[in-house]
């Protein structure tokens, strides 16, 4: 009997047992699912070596969770998507993203059998390592880093990445970077100063990622001056990072004013975890998992526990250090499920502290009724919030973890009037 696992992903109950009952009685091991949902819940739970994906579904269709999948590194497995109202257009863009066949029902039960059969002795796709744009979060300042990496990112105009170390400046650079196109990232600088055009053959119509320029040399300084003057004849686009306060060494003459004038035309700043707390669960999620798919760990789960202990470390090193924590605790857990006292044990080790919480004394008298106590609490709550974010509701909606008509009807139950202005009014 085949060891193989299936997870099959339809809206449709009949169309669900028919294929459950065709492919257990050929072997497989089966798992189901009504809705994409259910899917990802059973993909954090399995590494099923197939997947039957239907395209039309209610909640989020097929082609959307397809697009998840590869984004966040989770298409290490092949996938065959399903559709009764199916069109060229749909299965070349399913195969676009990473799909490995298309099946129109009613399926014939010769090619639902030839199609898994192929697809099951294809292998296992190859998890991409590391993380990528989609993965480094939902919170307002992501959204905000995607859109302007995307407003940008047909331009070869140089591109200045500024940022803490480890915040993500590769993620960000690869998210510019046209697919198939050369992608080029020197691991030293020294031929900056010796042979500045070096690159730019391999790197022709493609990408040239320099990392850390502030610690560039005078003579490394001056060879990026000159690689900046070729770039257009081989179309090459030069994208940079910095951790280091390259307008104050410019001003104070540690680093190249021209230069500095030259590459900061384009400057997008790459936010660190400490700015996006709230999507530190998820990414550590994600790089578990990836790390699982890679064989580089036991299969492991993070608890709730756990993902709050992470939420609320200062991550100093930011994404590197995280992905170290993560795989520390897959490798030394004593049971399948990371606990919080496990987070709490590795991050002394890597000499992390609970963040500085936005604390104060919120002069709410404990001699009032329950009720009234917490309606005061809500209040300067919420006023803290909406001051912060200076009036923007979706930014406050984000923070607080409400969806904004929720968040809307509670700020009109305890009186507050948000002007959109980061001023209030109390009624």
């Amino acid at each position: 009997m085949s060891a193989n696992q299936i997870l099959v992903v339809d809206d449709e109950v009949g169309i669900r047992e028919l294929l459950f009952e065709i492919l257990r009685d050929e072997g497989y091991g089966v798992r189901l699912a009504e809705n994409a949902q259910t899917a990802r819940s059973a993909r954090k739970e399995m590494r099923p070596d197939l997947v039957l994906l239907d395209i039309w579904m209610p909640d989020t269709d097929g082609i959307t969770l397809l697009k998840e999948w590869a984004g966040s590194g989770l298409l290490t497995m092949p996938v065959v998507m399903m559709s009764g109202h199916g069109t060229i257009d749909s299965a070349v863009e399913a195969t676009r993203i990473g799909a490995f066949d298309f099946l129109e029902k009613p399926i014939s039960l010769p090619k639902l059998l030839a199609t898994v059969g192929k697809a099951l002795a294809g292998g296992r796709v190859l998890p991409k390592t590391g993380l990528s744009l989609v993965n480094l979060g939902k919170a307002r300042v992501v959204q905000d880093l995607r859109q302007r990496l995307e407003q940008v990112n047909r331009l070869r105009t140089p591109v200045l990445l500024v940022g803490e170390p480890g915040c993500g400046f590769e993620v960000c650079a690869r998210h510019l970077h046209l697919p198939n196109t050369p992608w080029v990232s020197p691991e030293s600088s020294e031929w900056l100063a010796s042979n500045p055009f070096e690159p730019l053959n391999d790197a022709r119509e493609g990408t040239l990622f320099l990392q850390e320029i502030g610690n560039l040399g005078k003579a490394e300084q001056k060879g990026l001056s000159q690689l900046l003057s070729k770039l257009e004849k081989f179309n090459v686009r030069l994208i940079c990072a910095s951790t280091g306060p390259l307008a104050a060494m410019a001003d104070d003459g540690r680093f190249d004013a021209a230069l500095y004038h030259q590459l900061s035309g384009l400057t997008i700043r790459v936010p660190s975890l400490a700015d996006h707390p709230e999507d530190i669960p998820d990414i550590a999620a994600t790089l578990l998992t990836q790390l699982v798919d890679a064989n580089e760990v036991p299969l492991r789960n993070l608890t709730v526990g756990a993902l709050n202990v992470m939420r609320n470390l200062d991550w100093l090193g930011n994404l590197p250090v995280l992905q170290n924590v993560v795989k520390t605790l897959a490798l030394t857990a004593l049971a399948n499920e990371i606990a919080g006292e496990d987070v709490n044990r590795v991050a002394k080790e890597f000499n992390l502290a609970p963040r500085e919480q936005a604390t104060t004394e919120v002069g709410v008298s404990l001699d009032l009724p329950l009720r009234d106590a917490r309606e005061q609490f809500e209040k300067q709550y919420f006023l803290h919030h909406i001051r912060r974010e200076e009036g923007n509701m979706s930014r406050v909606a984000d923070r607080v973890g409400l969806e904004r008509t929720h968040l809307y009807r509670k700020l009109k139950q305890l009186g507050i009037r948000p002007s959109g202005k980061g001023e209030d009014v109390v009624g």
